[in-house]
């Protein structure tokens, strides 16, 4: 999908900002030393073993308030502030400007404008079965898997000014449709919360957390495979991950590091994919966060 220039008004309507589509959510574990750069000193980052709970939240919306959008939310990991912990986003990707100037100025994220390349492909599978569905046999609920599957690639590349910057390249079994097809379990229909804290961007300089009402129908799916950027040659790095920064500013530096980082987070393992179909999701007015070490100032 190409990037949206016409501006929406949907989001001028106020809060709370509503959103259908699908979604795929995939948790990582992240190393903390990966992480912790993305996270406000106000915070506690929660690890266990040096690791942290991250990944990424990759959707398409068929209605919103700028109408239709592909996003890809980059999560650093989970984060601290007595009594609440949430997630941590660090870099938001969108094909829409209207979806990004909403995100960094009204949500406090660092959002950017990105286009998003989707192609279809079919791929060989070694066997009939899925051989870690064992579990899911058991009650029934293990599908069986064709010789040959299509996958759906998607290419997610930022766009600075009239450049394009390749961050990744996400490939997963081909989204099921929006109705349910004969013979293909869509999981329960669940109703959830998912808390997130922003904020202490450049658009906007406070400590927010905001809330995503969501319902829709949930089943574990096989972990998409993430690639990053591609390499050039054997002896060549490429310009996208590796640039010479010695006539570059300070600023410049600190964002290279934080693209490096996160598509380190992006290439981290993999633990649980999570599909959602038939999403319905409702985005609240962000609050302002008090970090627990002021609260008793």
């Amino acid at each position: 999908m190409d990037v949206a220039d016409k501006p929406s008004s949907g989001y001028a309507l106020g809060p709370p900002w509503s959103f259908k589509g699908r979604a795929l959510y995939q948790l990582h574990l992240v190393r903390a030393e990966t992480a912790r750069p993305f996270i406000p000193k106000e915070f506690k980052l929660v690890q266990f073993f040096g690791y942290t709970l991250g990944g990424f939240f990759l959707a398409h919306y068929d209605e919103s308030p700028a109408g239709m959008f592909d996003e890809l939310v980059v999560i650093a990991g989970i984060v601290w502030n007595p009594p609440t912990s949430c997630a941590w986003a660090a870099r938001v990707l969108v094909n829409s400007h209207d979806a990004c100037s909403h995100g960094q100025k009204e949500i406090g994220l660092p959002s950017r404008v990105a286009m998003f390349s989707k192609q279809r492909a079919r791929m060989m599978t070694e066997t009939a079965k899925n051989k870690h569905n064992g579990f899911l046999d058991i009650f029934g609920l293990a599908a069986a898997l064709p010789t040959l599957r299509e996958h759906c690639e998607i290419r997610v590349s930022e766009i600075n000014d009239s450049s394009l910057t390749q961050l990744c390249s996400i490939s997963m079994p081909a989204v099921v449709p929006k109705s349910k097809p004969s013979g293909v379990w869509m999981g329960p229909v669940i109703r959830m919360s998912l808390p997130s804290f922003s904020g202490q961007t450049l658009h906007n300089p406070h400590l927010l957390k905001y809330s995503c009402q969501i319902q829709c129908r949930v089943r574990a799916v096989e972990a998409a495979k993430v690639s990053g950027p591609p390499k050039r040659g054997a002896n060549e790095d490429s310009d996208d991950v590796n640039i010479n920064t010695d006539n570059l500013s300070m600023k410049k530096h600190e964002e290279d590091e934080t693209w490096r980082r996160s598509i380190s987070v992006l290439l981290s393992k993999p633990i649980l994919a999570l599909e959602f179909n038939l999403l319905k999701m409702q985005v609240e007015a962000p609050t302002v966060v008090v970090p627990s070490s002021r609260k008793n100032e």
